[in-house]
């Protein structure tokens, strides 16, 4: 029998392609200590910094993060179950930086920090996949801060405005309504959901307790929030790996949206424009600044201030530089930032509210006695502050809350003048009477966001002294009675100040006509 050789040598070329394209070359280490979410790896001589690795254990793998690059090993975070590790298994390397998925799947779902699905729903169908830790956007690809990011909140939309792109730090001691405020500018952005305005929320809860977050969820669902929101929850009860890059996670999905503007046309399911607006919620960084201290002392980082690591700044100026505005050659999409830090006993000037406060162009801040005092939301006017949303505040708010500021500030020091017991001459008296009927109707019960338009009516009907007369006990009832009658008879009045969003002469006009027609017919 004749053999042809050719015939052979194709065999044998067709096998060796073959074993090529199944060959997969990879670097492999052992775990040679592990405990705490932290593990040693020796054998990753090539590892990157901020590389993703997959632990092979009898579980299944588990993924994890390069953290430190040593002379003979490496520390690495593991993301997922770290009591599945055990030493000696077996670590690849894989090349990639850590990926989320993004994109429409993702809103109306509670999410872990890696985007896997906490609420027992469908799997996630993500529209891409975007690297978690990157530079934020240079000068050049942003402009200024001009459009309002309506709260809903009376105390906040005047005194303290909030603009798209802006980051506006809530701080307070714990139990005195931050996340309230911030589930309140959730709320709020439903009248906005459908248009060119809409806004994609995303909450971030950062070592909370799971029945906290349950309850969150729970309230934006009851108030039809949850079609544009996203959770992301790190529970208290996670590693602290999860808690470290939870917040991170969170503005990477929001990302996607704020670069969407990019691309116009592009639709959701529901044949909806394309949010290109996003607003995330960080509840709360010191809970993140805390799990962060806790992986650094494990991989043997050398301690500062307060036991943090020297870069704990680095930690949250590099997650909150990436709330902008972006200039209208890239879409004009923005990502507005609330990051939520909780004090000890009102000591603002504390090593992590400081960082926190240096890096947000503003804070509002809760006062505890406030809060015990009933006045609600607890926002102090006097430390409170933004230093960029007056650019983007309504004009017709601009216009009346300007004299709001002072009035209040000057109460707060009347009040404590008046306790002294002295007789106060009238023009003091009507001051001070005025100021507790403005600071009766800044009150605002909790999940009831109010529109621009109507604060600005209210606002309005107070500094003018429509309220001096009211009993205090009674403004909260004149002022339902005053929305509900500009619903109706005056409601040309209030279509006309919607639609200019401005105090002009005949709405200024109308507003006093209507407002003298209303108090005229009113009684308690």
């Amino acid at each position: 029998m004749k053999i042809r050789t050719d015939e052979i040598t194709s065999v044998i070329k067709q096998e060796i392609q073959q074993f090529a394209s199944e060959l997969e070359v990879s670097e492999v280490g052992r775990v040679v200590e592990v405990g705490d979410g932290i593990a040693r790896i020796y054998g990753l001589a090539k590892a990157m910094a901020g590389e993703l690795l997959e632990f092979q254990t009898s579980e299944g793998a588990v993924m994890g993060q390069v953290m430190n690059l040593e002379q003979d090993t490496v520390g690495a975070v593991i993301y997922g179950n770290y009591l599945n590790v055990k030493e000696g298994d077996m670590v690849k390397s894989t090349g990639r930086l850590l990926e989320v998925p993004v994109g429409e799947g993702l809103l109306g779902r509670v999410v872990n920090p890696l985007g896997e699905p906490l609420d027992d729903g469908a799997a996630i169908n993500a529209a891409a996949h975007r690297k978690v830790d990157i530079i934020a956007p240079g000068i050049a690809e942003r402009q200024p801060v001009h459009e309002p990011l309506q709260t809903g909140v009376k105390a906040i939309d005047s005194m303290i405005p909030i603009g798209k792109g802006q980051r506006e730090l809530i701080i307070g001691d714990r139990k005195t309504g931050k996340t309230a405020i911030a589930i309140d500018t959730i709320i709020n952005q439903k009248q906005f959901w459908g248009t060119d305005e809409a806004v994609v929320c995303i909450y971030v809860a950062v070592g909370q307790k799971e029945s906290t977050v349950a309850g969150v969820v729970e309230t934006l669902k009851n108030n039809g929030a949850m079609d544009y929101t996203i959770v992301v929850n790190a529970a208290s009860s996670d590693p602290a790996p999860m808690q470290y890059i939870a917040p991170y996670t969170g503005c990477t999905m929001g990302e996607y949206f704020m670069w969407s503007g990019k691309q116009p046309g592009q639709t959701l399911a529901s044949g909806a424009p394309m949010p290109k607006h996003a607003l995330l919620i960080y509840d709360d960084l010191s809970k993140q600044a805390v799990a962060y201290r806790q992986l650094s002392l494990l991989l043997r980082r050398p301690p500062g201030r307060e036991a943090y690591p020297g870069d704990v700044f680095y930690l949250h100026s590099r997650l909150l530089e990436r709330a902008t505005k972006l200039s209208d050659e890239n879409g004009a999409g923005s990502l507005t930032a609330l990051p939520v830090i909780e004090t000890q006993e009102g000591d603002v000037s504390a090593y992590i509210p400081t960082n926190v406060i240096s890096i947000t162009d503003g804070q509002i801040y809760l006062e505890p006695d406030l809060f015990y005092k009933g006045v609600r939301p607890a926002v102090n006017v006097g430390i409170s502050v933004s230093r960029v949303g007056g650019a983007a505040q309504v004009k017709a708010m601009k216009k009346i809350a300007g004299s709001l500021r002072l009035d209040l500030a000057a109460f707060r020091e009347l009040e404590a003048f008046a306790q002294l017991g002295t007789e106060l001459d009238k023009a003091t008296q009507k001051q001070l009477d005025r100021g507790a009927a403005m600071v009766e109707l800044l009150k605002q019960p909790q999940y009831v966001p109010m529109p621009v338009t109507d604060q600005v009516i209210s606002i309005y009907a107070g500094a003018k002294g429509y309220l001096d007369d009211v009993p205090l006990d009674k403004v909260d009832a004149f002022e339902k009675g005053m929305l509900e009658h500009f619903q109706t008879a005056g409601k040309s009045v209030r279509d006309q100040l919607d639609q200019t969003k401005a105090l002009g002469d005949d709405v200024v006009q109308g507003l006093d006509d209507q407002l003298k027609k209303f108090k005229a017919g009113w009684s308690s």
